[in-house]
Protein backbone atom coordinates (compact mmCIF):
# COMPACT_ATOMS: atom_id res chain seq x y z
CA UNK A 1 0.00 0.00 0.00
CA UNK A 2 1.27 3.64 -0.88
CA UNK A 3 2.37 6.37 1.76
CA UNK A 4 2.13 9.90 1.14
CA UNK A 5 5.24 10.04 -0.49
CA UNK A 6 3.96 8.36 -3.16
CA UNK A 7 3.05 10.38 -6.53
CA UNK A 8 -0.83 9.62 -7.30
CA UNK A 9 -3.67 11.45 -9.84
CA UNK A 10 -6.95 11.92 -9.32
CA UNK A 11 -9.27 12.26 -12.62
CA UNK A 12 -12.30 13.44 -11.79
CA UNK A 13 -14.96 14.55 -14.69
CA UNK A 14 -14.80 18.39 -16.51
CA UNK A 15 -17.65 19.75 -14.16
CA UNK A 16 -19.49 17.72 -11.55
CA UNK A 17 -23.14 18.70 -10.73
CA UNK A 18 -24.73 17.49 -7.32
CA UNK A 19 -27.84 18.19 -6.05
CA UNK A 20 -31.93 18.18 -6.71
CA UNK A 21 -32.63 19.28 -10.00
CA UNK A 22 -29.06 19.51 -11.91
CA UNK A 23 -30.00 16.88 -14.31
CA UNK A 24 -31.12 19.81 -16.48
CA UNK A 25 -27.29 21.23 -16.07
CA UNK A 26 -27.01 18.79 -19.20
CA UNK A 27 -29.38 20.53 -21.05
CA UNK A 28 -27.71 24.11 -20.00
CA UNK A 29 -24.21 22.52 -21.12
CA UNK A 30 -25.31 21.57 -24.33
CA UNK A 31 -26.75 25.02 -24.94
CA UNK A 32 -23.42 26.71 -24.34
CA UNK A 33 -21.76 24.63 -26.42
CA UNK A 34 -24.54 25.34 -29.13
CA UNK A 35 -24.90 21.13 -29.78
CA UNK A 36 -27.53 20.35 -31.92
CA UNK A 37 -27.75 16.72 -31.85
CA UNK A 38 -27.72 14.63 -28.73
CA UNK A 39 -27.65 10.83 -28.29
CA UNK A 40 -28.61 9.15 -24.88
CA UNK A 41 -28.10 6.09 -24.11
CA UNK A 42 -30.54 4.77 -21.85
CA UNK A 43 -32.60 1.64 -20.64
CA UNK A 44 -36.18 1.31 -21.32
CA UNK A 45 -37.23 3.33 -18.01
CA UNK A 46 -35.19 6.33 -18.35
CA UNK A 47 -35.40 6.73 -22.21
CA UNK A 48 -39.29 7.49 -20.63
CA UNK A 49 -37.69 10.65 -18.60
CA UNK A 50 -35.33 11.67 -20.88
CA UNK A 51 -36.88 15.72 -20.97
CA UNK A 52 -35.65 16.27 -17.11
CA UNK A 53 -32.02 16.56 -19.26
CA UNK A 54 -33.64 20.03 -21.02
CA UNK A 55 -31.91 18.76 -24.03
CA UNK A 56 -32.19 21.46 -26.76
CA UNK A 57 -32.63 20.22 -30.66
CA UNK A 58 -32.64 17.08 -32.25
CA UNK A 59 -32.44 14.07 -29.46
CA UNK A 60 -31.72 10.69 -30.57
CA UNK A 61 -32.22 8.10 -27.85
CA UNK A 62 -31.09 4.47 -27.44
CA UNK A 63 -33.15 2.66 -25.36
CA UNK A 64 -32.19 -0.74 -25.58
CA UNK A 65 -29.49 -1.15 -22.42
CA UNK A 66 -29.91 -3.97 -20.31
CA UNK A 67 -27.76 -5.13 -17.43
CA UNK A 68 -24.69 -6.65 -18.35
CA UNK A 69 -24.38 -5.32 -21.67
CA UNK A 70 -22.75 -6.82 -24.15
CA UNK A 71 -20.86 -6.54 -27.78
CA UNK A 72 -23.96 -7.00 -30.20
CA UNK A 73 -25.51 -4.42 -27.61
CA UNK A 74 -22.65 -2.11 -27.98
CA UNK A 75 -22.73 -2.52 -31.72
CA UNK A 76 -26.11 -1.60 -31.99
CA UNK A 77 -25.87 1.62 -29.73
CA UNK A 78 -22.72 2.45 -31.93
CA UNK A 79 -24.62 2.07 -34.62
CA UNK A 80 -27.28 4.33 -34.20
CA UNK A 81 -25.12 7.08 -32.63
CA UNK A 82 -23.20 7.25 -35.77
CA UNK A 83 -26.63 7.49 -37.51
CA UNK A 84 -27.78 10.42 -35.34
CA UNK A 85 -24.77 12.76 -36.51
CA UNK A 86 -24.34 12.98 -33.09
CA UNK A 87 -22.50 15.92 -31.13
CA UNK A 88 -22.93 14.93 -27.80
CA UNK A 89 -23.30 11.74 -25.91
CA UNK A 90 -25.48 11.20 -22.70
CA UNK A 91 -24.98 8.09 -20.79
CA UNK A 92 -28.68 8.07 -18.29
CA UNK A 93 -28.81 5.55 -16.14
CA UNK A 94 -27.22 2.86 -13.93
CA UNK A 95 -23.90 1.76 -14.78
CA UNK A 96 -24.48 -0.45 -17.73
CA UNK A 97 -26.32 2.96 -19.36
CA UNK A 98 -23.30 4.94 -18.56
CA UNK A 99 -20.86 2.04 -19.30
CA UNK A 100 -21.90 1.78 -22.85
CA UNK A 101 -22.40 5.37 -23.51
CA UNK A 102 -18.55 5.93 -22.89
CA UNK A 103 -17.33 3.33 -25.45
CA UNK A 104 -19.49 4.84 -27.98
CA UNK A 105 -18.18 8.24 -27.26
CA UNK A 106 -14.58 6.57 -27.79
CA UNK A 107 -15.68 4.68 -30.64
CA UNK A 108 -18.05 6.78 -32.84
CA UNK A 109 -15.02 8.57 -35.04
CA UNK A 110 -12.66 5.27 -34.19
CA UNK A 111 -13.04 2.20 -37.26
CA UNK A 112 -11.42 0.14 -34.77
CA UNK A 113 -13.00 -2.23 -32.37
CA UNK A 114 -13.43 -2.39 -28.28
CA UNK A 115 -11.53 -5.35 -28.15
CA UNK A 116 -8.77 -3.08 -30.04
CA UNK A 117 -9.80 -0.51 -27.22
CA UNK A 118 -9.74 -2.66 -24.22
CA UNK A 119 -6.89 -2.28 -21.39
CA UNK A 120 -5.23 1.22 -20.46
CA UNK A 121 -4.85 4.18 -22.25
CA UNK A 122 -5.96 2.81 -25.69
CA UNK A 123 -8.12 5.34 -26.48
CA UNK A 124 -8.05 8.21 -28.82
CA UNK A 125 -8.84 11.63 -27.72
CA UNK A 126 -12.94 12.39 -28.48
CA UNK A 127 -14.55 14.31 -30.76
CA UNK A 128 -17.60 14.31 -29.36
CA UNK A 129 -18.96 15.60 -25.96
CA UNK A 130 -19.95 13.17 -23.26
CA UNK A 131 -22.02 13.44 -20.12
CA UNK A 132 -22.74 11.06 -17.42
CA UNK A 133 -26.18 11.63 -15.73
CA UNK A 134 -26.64 8.48 -12.66
CA UNK A 135 -29.89 7.21 -11.78
CA UNK A 136 -28.67 4.48 -9.28
CA UNK A 137 -26.33 5.07 -6.04
CA UNK A 138 -23.68 2.08 -7.18
CA UNK A 139 -21.38 1.85 -9.80
CA UNK A 140 -19.89 5.13 -9.37
CA UNK A 141 -19.34 5.01 -13.27
CA UNK A 142 -20.34 9.09 -13.54
CA UNK A 143 -17.10 9.25 -12.05
CA UNK A 144 -14.80 7.37 -13.15
CA UNK A 145 -12.30 6.03 -16.15
CA UNK A 146 -13.29 3.12 -17.13
CA UNK A 147 -16.58 0.73 -19.19
CA UNK A 148 -17.03 -2.82 -18.89
CA UNK A 149 -19.22 -4.76 -21.55
CA UNK A 150 -19.08 -8.33 -21.75
CA UNK A 151 -17.77 -10.76 -24.71
CA UNK A 152 -20.61 -13.14 -25.19
CA UNK A 153 -17.65 -15.35 -27.08
CA UNK A 154 -15.30 -15.52 -23.91
CA UNK A 155 -17.94 -14.60 -21.23
CA UNK A 156 -15.72 -11.95 -19.69
CA UNK A 157 -15.86 -8.84 -19.17
CA UNK A 158 -13.90 -6.35 -21.12
CA UNK A 159 -12.52 -3.45 -19.45
CA UNK A 160 -11.73 0.00 -21.55
CA UNK A 161 -9.69 2.28 -19.35
CA UNK A 162 -8.69 5.69 -20.27
CA UNK A 163 -8.79 9.68 -19.05
CA UNK A 164 -10.96 9.88 -22.92
CA UNK A 165 -13.54 8.54 -21.61
CA UNK A 166 -14.28 10.50 -18.17
CA UNK A 167 -17.00 12.71 -18.44
CA UNK A 168 -16.97 16.43 -19.65
CA UNK A 169 -19.86 16.65 -17.22
CA UNK A 170 -21.53 14.52 -15.02
CA UNK A 171 -24.75 15.39 -13.03
CA UNK A 172 -25.86 13.67 -9.76
CA UNK A 173 -29.06 14.02 -9.32
CA UNK A 174 -30.28 11.88 -6.65
CA UNK A 175 -33.97 12.96 -7.07
CA UNK A 176 -33.69 10.63 -10.07
CA UNK A 177 -33.25 7.91 -7.57
CA UNK A 178 -36.37 7.69 -5.39
CA UNK A 179 -38.10 5.42 -7.54
CA UNK A 180 -35.41 2.37 -7.39
CA UNK A 181 -36.95 -0.44 -5.92
CA UNK A 182 -35.81 -1.54 -2.40
CA UNK A 183 -34.26 -4.66 -3.23
CA UNK A 184 -31.99 -2.48 -6.43
CA UNK A 185 -31.10 0.47 -4.14
CA UNK A 186 -29.74 -2.52 -1.58
CA UNK A 187 -27.94 -4.39 -4.43
CA UNK A 188 -26.32 -1.09 -5.95
CA UNK A 189 -25.68 0.32 -2.69
CA UNK A 190 -23.48 -3.01 -1.19
CA UNK A 191 -22.05 -2.25 -4.95
CA UNK A 192 -21.22 0.91 -3.73
CA UNK A 193 -19.55 -0.58 -0.59
CA UNK A 194 -18.09 -2.90 -2.49
CA UNK A 195 -15.68 -0.05 -4.69
CA UNK A 196 -14.58 1.74 -1.26
CA UNK A 197 -13.82 -1.34 0.53
CA UNK A 198 -11.98 -2.90 -1.85
CA UNK A 199 -10.38 0.52 -2.86
CA UNK A 200 -9.57 0.94 1.14
CA UNK A 201 -7.96 -2.97 1.40
CA UNK A 202 -6.07 -2.83 -2.58
CA UNK A 203 -2.76 -3.29 -2.92
CA UNK A 204 -2.33 0.15 -4.62
CA UNK A 205 -4.51 1.73 -1.54
CA UNK A 206 -3.31 5.45 -1.37
CA UNK A 207 -4.30 8.20 1.53
CA UNK A 208 -5.52 10.17 -0.74
CA UNK A 209 -8.13 7.73 -1.68
CA UNK A 210 -8.56 6.12 1.24
CA UNK A 211 -10.31 9.70 1.88
CA UNK A 212 -13.06 8.67 0.14
CA UNK A 213 -13.22 5.24 0.44
CA UNK A 214 -14.18 5.39 4.00
CA UNK A 215 -16.31 8.44 4.12
CA UNK A 216 -18.46 6.59 1.16
CA UNK A 217 -18.80 3.26 3.58
CA UNK A 218 -19.78 5.36 6.51
CA UNK A 219 -22.34 7.20 4.30
CA UNK A 220 -23.41 3.54 3.19
CA UNK A 221 -23.62 2.09 6.69
CA UNK A 222 -25.62 4.82 8.07
CA UNK A 223 -27.88 5.59 5.31
CA UNK A 224 -28.39 2.77 3.07
CA UNK A 225 -30.99 1.12 5.84
CA UNK A 226 -33.29 4.31 5.40
CA UNK A 227 -32.93 4.54 1.83
CA UNK A 228 -34.53 0.83 1.99
CA UNK A 229 -37.01 1.30 4.35
CA UNK A 230 -38.21 4.77 2.86
CA UNK A 231 -37.18 5.10 -0.62
CA UNK A 232 -38.76 8.60 -0.50
CA UNK A 233 -36.43 9.51 1.68
CA UNK A 234 -34.13 12.24 0.14
CA UNK A 235 -31.21 12.91 2.17
CA UNK A 236 -30.87 9.51 2.60
CA UNK A 237 -30.65 9.06 -1.57
CA UNK A 238 -28.57 12.01 -1.57
CA UNK A 239 -25.94 10.33 0.94
CA UNK A 240 -25.63 6.85 -1.31
CA UNK A 241 -25.16 9.29 -4.57
CA UNK A 242 -21.90 11.09 -2.51
CA UNK A 243 -21.16 7.57 -1.73
CA UNK A 244 -21.37 5.95 -5.11
CA UNK A 245 -19.50 9.52 -6.27
CA UNK A 246 -16.41 8.48 -3.82
CA UNK A 247 -16.32 5.08 -4.69
CA UNK A 248 -15.97 5.73 -8.49
CA UNK A 249 -13.15 8.35 -7.80
CA UNK A 250 -11.55 5.67 -5.73
CA UNK A 251 -11.73 3.12 -9.02
CA UNK A 252 -9.70 5.67 -10.89
CA UNK A 253 -6.00 5.54 -9.48
CA UNK A 254 -6.78 2.38 -7.49
CA UNK A 255 -9.17 0.36 -8.68
CA UNK A 256 -11.28 -2.92 -7.18
CA UNK A 257 -9.55 -6.27 -6.51
CA UNK A 258 -10.87 -9.92 -5.74
CA UNK A 259 -14.06 -9.03 -4.58
CA UNK A 260 -15.05 -7.61 -7.72
CA UNK A 261 -13.21 -10.15 -9.73
CA UNK A 262 -14.63 -13.40 -8.01
CA UNK A 263 -18.46 -11.80 -8.29
CA UNK A 264 -18.03 -10.93 -12.27
CA UNK A 265 -18.81 -14.63 -13.32
CA UNK A 266 -22.25 -14.81 -11.83
CA UNK A 267 -22.88 -12.17 -13.96
CA UNK A 268 -20.96 -13.06 -17.43
CA UNK A 269 -22.14 -17.02 -16.65
CA UNK A 270 -25.67 -16.45 -15.18
CA UNK A 271 -26.69 -13.12 -15.38
CA UNK A 272 -27.02 -12.05 -12.01
CA UNK A 273 -27.16 -8.21 -11.56
CA UNK A 274 -23.54 -6.31 -10.41
CA UNK A 275 -24.68 -5.51 -7.64
CA UNK A 276 -25.73 -8.48 -6.50
CA UNK A 277 -23.00 -10.30 -7.49
CA UNK A 278 -20.63 -8.20 -5.94
CA UNK A 279 -23.28 -8.26 -2.54
CA UNK A 280 -23.00 -11.96 -2.60
CA UNK A 281 -19.11 -11.88 -2.81
CA UNK A 282 -18.68 -9.22 -0.35
CA UNK A 283 -18.46 -10.94 3.25
CA UNK A 284 -16.53 -13.38 2.05
CA UNK A 285 -13.66 -11.85 0.63
CA UNK A 286 -13.66 -9.44 3.23
CA UNK A 287 -13.19 -12.26 5.49
CA UNK A 288 -10.47 -13.86 3.38
CA UNK A 289 -8.53 -10.57 3.19
CA UNK A 290 -8.65 -10.33 7.04
CA UNK A 291 -5.12 -11.46 7.76
CA UNK A 292 -3.39 -9.56 5.02
CA UNK A 293 -5.08 -6.39 6.35
CA UNK A 294 -6.32 -7.04 9.77
CA UNK A 295 -6.85 -3.03 10.99
CA UNK A 296 -8.38 -2.04 7.78
CA UNK A 297 -10.78 -4.49 7.55
CA UNK A 298 -11.31 -3.67 11.35
CA UNK A 299 -12.18 -0.03 10.17
CA UNK A 300 -14.65 -1.05 7.14
CA UNK A 301 -16.66 -3.16 9.91
CA UNK A 302 -16.29 0.30 11.82
CA UNK A 303 -17.55 2.60 9.43
CA UNK A 304 -20.44 0.49 8.80
CA UNK A 305 -21.67 0.29 12.56
CA UNK A 306 -20.39 -2.93 13.14
CA UNK A 307 -18.43 -4.30 15.94
CA UNK A 308 -14.78 -4.42 14.63
CA UNK A 309 -12.55 -7.54 14.75
CA UNK A 310 -9.76 -8.76 12.82
CA UNK A 311 -11.06 -12.81 13.14
CA UNK A 312 -11.88 -14.06 9.19
CA UNK A 313 -14.66 -16.10 10.78
CA UNK A 314 -16.22 -13.07 12.91
CA UNK A 315 -16.14 -10.15 9.78
CA UNK A 316 -17.55 -12.83 7.53
CA UNK A 317 -20.46 -13.07 10.09
CA UNK A 318 -21.11 -9.65 11.33
CA UNK A 319 -20.57 -8.52 6.70
CA UNK A 320 -22.89 -11.09 5.92
CA UNK A 321 -25.54 -10.47 8.50
CA UNK A 322 -25.22 -6.78 7.70
CA UNK A 323 -25.78 -7.44 3.89
CA UNK A 324 -28.99 -9.93 5.10
CA UNK A 325 -30.42 -7.48 7.21
CA UNK A 326 -30.94 -5.14 4.26
CA UNK A 327 -32.75 -7.72 2.40
CA UNK A 328 -30.50 -9.09 0.05
CA UNK A 329 -30.39 -12.89 -0.94
CA UNK A 330 -26.20 -14.31 -0.11
CA UNK A 331 -27.07 -17.91 -1.67
CA UNK A 332 -25.95 -18.14 -4.86
CA UNK A 333 -27.94 -21.44 -5.10
CA UNK A 334 -31.15 -19.13 -4.28
CA UNK A 335 -29.85 -17.33 -7.26
CA UNK A 336 -30.34 -19.85 -10.18
CA UNK A 337 -26.40 -20.75 -10.21
CA UNK A 338 -25.91 -24.68 -10.53
CA UNK A 339 -23.26 -26.13 -8.01
CA UNK A 340 -21.79 -27.85 -10.76
CA UNK A 341 -20.61 -24.62 -12.71
CA UNK A 342 -18.43 -23.14 -9.82
CA UNK A 343 -15.33 -25.24 -10.91
CA UNK A 344 -15.71 -23.30 -14.35
CA UNK A 345 -16.62 -20.02 -13.01
CA UNK A 346 -13.69 -20.28 -10.49
CA UNK A 347 -11.56 -21.00 -13.29
CA UNK A 348 -12.97 -18.01 -14.71
CA UNK A 349 -12.19 -15.78 -12.27
CA UNK A 350 -8.50 -16.48 -11.67
CA UNK A 351 -7.70 -15.13 -14.80
CA UNK A 352 -8.85 -11.65 -14.14
CA UNK A 353 -5.31 -10.61 -13.20
CA UNK A 354 -6.13 -7.11 -13.71
CA UNK A 355 -7.47 -7.44 -10.84
CA UNK A 356 -6.54 -10.42 -8.58
CA UNK A 357 -3.05 -8.28 -8.76
CA UNK A 358 -4.83 -5.76 -6.53
CA UNK A 359 -5.54 -7.70 -3.97
CA UNK A 360 -3.86 -7.53 -0.56
CA UNK A 361 -3.45 -11.03 -0.18
CA UNK A 362 -2.48 -13.89 -2.65
CA UNK A 363 -5.63 -15.73 -4.32
CA UNK A 364 -6.09 -18.20 -6.90
CA UNK A 365 -8.39 -21.10 -8.02
CA UNK A 366 -8.46 -22.92 -5.57
CA UNK A 367 -9.60 -20.31 -3.09
CA UNK A 368 -12.33 -18.79 -5.13
CA UNK A 369 -13.50 -21.98 -5.49
CA UNK A 370 -13.79 -22.11 -1.71
CA UNK A 371 -15.43 -18.75 -1.51
CA UNK A 372 -18.27 -20.20 -4.36
CA UNK A 373 -18.70 -23.04 -2.22
CA UNK A 374 -19.00 -20.95 1.03
CA UNK A 375 -21.57 -18.64 -0.67
CA UNK A 376 -23.61 -21.51 -2.70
Amino acid sequence: MADLLTPIELVFPGRVHFGPGTAATIGAFARERQFGKTFVVADAFNATRVGVLDLPGAVAIFAEVTREPDIPMLEAALGAARASGAEFVVGFGGGSAMDLAKIVAALLEDARGVTEIAGPEKVHPRKVALAMVATTAGTGSEAGMRALVTDPATQAKLAVQSRHIVADIAAVDADLMLSVPAHVTAETGVDALAHCAEGYTSKRAHPLADTFALAGIRLIGRHLPRAIADGGDREARAALALAAFWGGICLGPVNTHAGHAVAYPLGTRHHVSHGAANAVIFPHVLAFNAPAVPERTADILTALGLEPSQDPATVRERAYGWCRGIGIEMRMSARGIPEGDLDAMAKDAAGIRRLLDNNPRDIGEADILKIYRDAW
